[in-house]
């Protein structure tokens, strides 16, 4: 399986990442949906609880891609795909980064360098 997964979803009140590509469903453990359940669960709640900026109520999806350690540390997060919206981007990045340190990724997500290389879809609004 590729180190590097694109999942894409649904925003709820925020971003919740549901369901999956019929090819990531394929081959990915129950272990790996847990942990990326968890992810989300977790920068969704950091992105709730961020109330800067003007971009409540906006709308748009932000590609990030972000490498996470083995220990669960953000080691980069940058967009990959932007919304269009300079805040939506930056309401992502801010949240992803918060998020961190995640709970450490499942050793098949981790390459060869040690990082668990994903993007993420975050939506806004709908």
């Amino acid at each position: 399986m590729s180190s590097r997964l694109l999942t894409h979803g649904t925003v709820v009140l925020g971003l919740l990442l549901v369901p999956w590509l019929a090819e990531a469903r394929t081959g990915v453990s129950p272990a790996v949906r847990h942990w990326l359940s968890a992810l989300v669960t977790r920068i969704d709640a950091v992105d709730r609880a961020d109330r800067r900026g003007n971009t409540r109520g906006a709308a748009g999806t932000v590609v990030v891609r972000v490498e996470i350690a083995a220990d669960g540390a953000v080691r980069q997060a940058e967009i990959e795909r932007s919304s269009g919206s300079r805040g939506l981007d930056q309401r992502a990045l801010r949240a992803v980064q918060g998020a961190s340190p995640f709970k450490a990724p499942p050793a098949e997500l981790l390459a060869e360098t040690g990082v668990a290389d994903l993007s993420v879809p975050v939506q806004f609004g709908r």
